[in-house]
């Protein structure tokens, strides 16, 4: 492995960090006491009463919305993104992904008033969508095979240190009055500005130079990745072959992603980003402050809480970089799904035994901080399995010449399902109480009998021979040969 080709990968992954930020701070906003009273004074109001439902406090749905309003921006632009690609290529979709990123850090930093805030982060999802698109992509088709798991777990790595440094940064901007939360959502220009920077000093990928007709750019750049050294000549044969595939079914590709041919690639590319909501961590990661402030935390806690939080999910994400090229990706997702089961259920066992359905109860501490330590073991196993391998095994699966088409709604179906999940999680809350953990729970029993039974082990294998592993597959043998 190269200087050069670790550089590229990681400045593409680093678009994980906008995402990640984004994630981590909006939580942490939502129940500083500053933002609420500028924006939401009714909800300020109902955390001050004496007797409150402790699962109810926070189910506004304005207040929801500005959370979730993200994500249906980034649904529309990961959409547009599968067709722009093909002509700006996939390093200039990063960049006006960050570009918008960007612009909405600023619109939101300066809000007066809810619908500012809304378009700032309808802005923030447009650059989002664009770079979800364009960066496990982009990091499949840069990487050596040998090493394509750890590169493409990386991008989750940034979206964690982002998660991370956003806690932080609630951590400390909660102790400024009045405008804290502004030096929270005012940061996001940070990792914008950098990967802004960056995006000009990489090279698109070599696939996608060849798609869009540049043969000679194309080979010069893989030389470049892969070392002066190095023979690229089959390996540039193969990219050469797989994109003539791709330009031969060019016509189409979208229609094709549902034919039987490819239904196995369509089924699994859906199947991932629908499991990934379902586990419940997105809901818990982006409300991880509400729900240490719903079992009895001081608001400090509760960041101090996220905070920890978040380091675990980086220590086991880069973990898991380290590990899904070794044990291969079923044994994580396995292993991952039971352990998030066990703790979701023990977490409904001690809402329920000491917060109940009753109103004005407090939990007992130590039992506060039980719940603490299950989110966290839930997390690692979060950060060892599925956040990272969410976007490993969709990004490789699909052949050249519906990669983009298939990516597109992969995509789309995680943003669209985020946005459901981030407006309704408070709404969950307040109606299941406790028993919102159960229905996760049962959820991670279905996706993990799934993963066992359908998903093919792709570890160390090139993307121009995926088929081969779904002709070999018990089930999906079958469509592979249509």
């Amino acid at each position: 492995m190269t200087f050069s080709v670790m550089v590229t990968c990681l400045m593409a992954a680093s678009c994980g960090l906008i995402l990640g930020y984004d994630s981590g701070i909006s939580g942490g906003v939502t129940q500083m006491e500053s933002f609420l009273s500028e924006f939401f004074p009714e909800v300020l109001n109902e955390m001050n009463k004496k007797k409150q439902n402790v699962y109810c406090k926070y189910d506004n749905q304005w207040l929801t919305a500005f959370t979730s309003s993200l994500y249906i921006a980034g649904t529309l632009s990961s959409l547009m993104a599968s067709h722009m690609t093909r002509v700006v290529g996939r390093q200039g979709i990063m960049l006006i992904g960050a570009a918008l990123f960007l612009a909405g850090s600023v619109v939101n930093a300066a809000a007066v008033n809810i619908s500012m805030l809304i378009i700032g982060r309808m802005l923030l999802g447009f650059g989002i969508g664009f770079t979800l698109q364009a960066a496990p992509v982009y990091l499949s088709e840069t990487a050596p095979s040998r090493w394509r798991g750890a590169f493409t777990s990386a991008y989750n790595a940034f979206i964690v240190i982002g998660i991370l440094s956003a806690t932080v940064t609630n951590y400390f901007a909660d102790r400024i009055p009045i405008w804290g939360w502004r030096v929270s959502l005012g940061l996001a220009v940070v990792p914008s500005v950098f990967i802004v920077v960056g995006a000009f000093f990489i090279s698109d990928t070599p696939s996608s130079l060849v798609l869009r007709g540049y043969p000679d750019r194309a080979r010069a750049t893989l030389q470049h990745i892969r070392g002066p050294d190095a023979d690229v000549d089959a390996e540039f044969k193969d990219i050469v072959l797989a994109v003539d595939e791709a330009h031969r079914n060019e016509k189409g590709a979208f229609q094709r992603l549902f034919s039987k041919q490819y239904r196995q690639y369509l089924v699994i590319g859906l199947a991932i980003p629908v499991f990934y909501e379902l586990t419940g961590m997105v809901a818990i990661a982006i409300f991880s402050p509400l729900l240490f402030r719903t079992v009895g935390f001081s608001s400090q806690n509760a960041i101090l809480g996220s905070v920890l939080n978040s380091a675990i999910n980086l220590v086991a994400t880069l973990l898991s970089s380290f590990l899904m090229d070794c044990t291969g990706r079923k044994f994580l997702f396995i292993i991952g799904g039971f352990g998030m089961m066990i703790c979701e259920v023990a977490i409904s066992w001690i809402m329920a035994d000491h917060l109940g359905k009753q109103e004005g109860v407090i939990m007992p501490q130590n039992y506060a901080t039980g719940v603490l330590v299950l989110i966290l073991m839930c997390t690692f196993c979060f950060g060892l399995s599925w956040a990272p391998l969410r976007w490993v095994v969709p990004s490789k699966i699909y052949p050249v010449e519906i990669r983009s088409a298939g990516q597109a709604p992969t995509v789309s179906i995680a943003l669209c399902l985020s946005f459901a999940q981030t407006q309704v999680f408070t709404e969950l809350l307040c109606g299941m109480k406790y028993a919102v953990f159960l229905f996760y729970a049962a959820w991670l029993l279905v996706m993990t009998v799934f993963v066992a039974l359908f998903l093919p082990e792709t570890k160390g294998v090139p993307l121009e021979v995926m088929r081969s592993v779904w002709a070999q597959h018990w089930y999906w043998r079958r469509f592979a040969k249509g």
